[in-house]
């Protein structure tokens, strides 16, 4: 049980540490110290869910489905292409304190609203969570398959609330014009190479 647990659990840190649109949602807020404990908890458990779906069952319905992959590809590289955009055009804003206040004004449901679609709207969470998870933990017996699920339920866990405590630790230092302007420039690259690459994919 120890031994499928841990695999479960090494197997889904390896694909949540790669830079990507949820981290970079969930790295922003903690930055902004704004819902940030709350978002990361909404991450975590969209992730379980994603997890207990693709190892329960959810990976031989998208491998079924090529619709329904190109779907969630197509919805995916639209929306990162414009959160992408939003980034770049914060990285050269002239008036970035303007931007900055901007942000912080964002209701809660808006801020819930673009996790969502950033977590949902991500065709690489369904390939690692579905295709990858789900392909090896849907081989496990089933007693097996539940360890499997918990261990990597708990590096999405661990991983979110840490990191979205890391970043609200280092808000002061990560919250100047010149790091806000590197930080927004990294997102706009990172969500553009995704984009590129799974269309190109």
């Amino acid at each position: 049980m120890l031994t499928t647990y841990l695999q479960g659990l090494m197997l889904s840190a390896a694909m949540i540490l790669p830079l990507g649109p949820q981290n970079v949602f969930v790295m922003n807020q903690g930055i902004r110290r704004q819902y940030h404990l709350m978002i990361a908890s909404l991450c975590a458990l969209s992730d379980i869910a994603l997890i207990c779906a693709g190892i329960f069952g959810g990976s031989a319905l998208l491998s079924r489905s090529p619709m329904l992959l190109t779907l969630v590809t197509w919805g995916g590289v639209a929306f990162l292409l414009w959160y992408g955009w939003g980034a770049f055009r914060a990285a050269f804003s002239q008036h970035l304190e303007q931007v900055a206040a901007l942000e912080m004004q964002q209701s809660r449901w808006r801020i819930v609203v673009t996790m969502l679609a950033v977590t949902w709207l991500n065709p690489h969470v369904y390939l690692d969570t579905f295709v990858v998870l789900g392909s090896l933990g849907g081989q496990l017996m089933e007693e097996m398959r539940l360890w499997f699920a918990l261990g990597a339920a708990s590096a999405s866990i661990l991983w979110f609330f840490a990191l979205a405590l890391l970043a609200a630790w280092l808000a002061p230092w990560l919250q100047t014009q010149m790091a806000q302007r590197v930080i927004n420039l990294l997102v706009g690259v990172v969500m553009w190479g995704i984009a590129l690459q799974l269309a190109w994919h």
